[in-house]
């Protein structure tokens, strides 16, 4: 190994310990919004209006981020329970994409600006997403 690379590694490591602390915190938190909300309550949040839905399903979908394979589990518990495939389509994409509990992590790794508009975008995106999947598949 070159002196360069030995260098690289270092830096990137004390990048990561400084950053342990926000991420473990991120984290826990996820994990207390997750066990707060009780998965019955959604429904009743949901209306059946096609954008109403949408863009309730990714705030919800934003505030609780997510893995992907998590997301594909509760968005079948919500059908089940009679929850707008609109508004299951928005959630699963936005806790996939959008991270507001996230968003101090990132902001510290990828800058303010870049974390504020990407979540922005990707919030806007998962609405948008979620109305033209359920009108492509004709369920509107």
């Amino acid at each position: 190994m070159n002196k360069e690379f030995k260098q690289s590694l270092i830096k990137s490591w004390r990048s990561i310990y400084n950053l342990l602390p926000v991420l473990i915190g991120v984290i826990l938190l996820i994990s207390l919004v997750n066990a707060l909300m009780p998965k019955a309550y959604y429904s009743k949040l949901f209306s059946k209006n096609i954008f109403l839905d949408s863009i309730i399903g990714s705030g919800l979908g934003s505030i609780m981020a997510g893995n992907p394979i998590t997301s594909y589990i509760l968005g079948g518990e919500f059908l089940k329970q009679g929850i707008s495939l609109v508004a299951v389509t928005a959630f699963m994409v936005a806790w996939v994409t959008v991270g507001i509990v996230q968003l101090p992590a990132e902001s510290l790794m990828l800058g303010k600006k870049f974390a504020i508009m990407r979540n922005i975008l990707s919030f806007l995106f998962s609405i948008m997403v979620a109305i033209v999947t359920v009108f492509v598949l004709g369920l509107i």
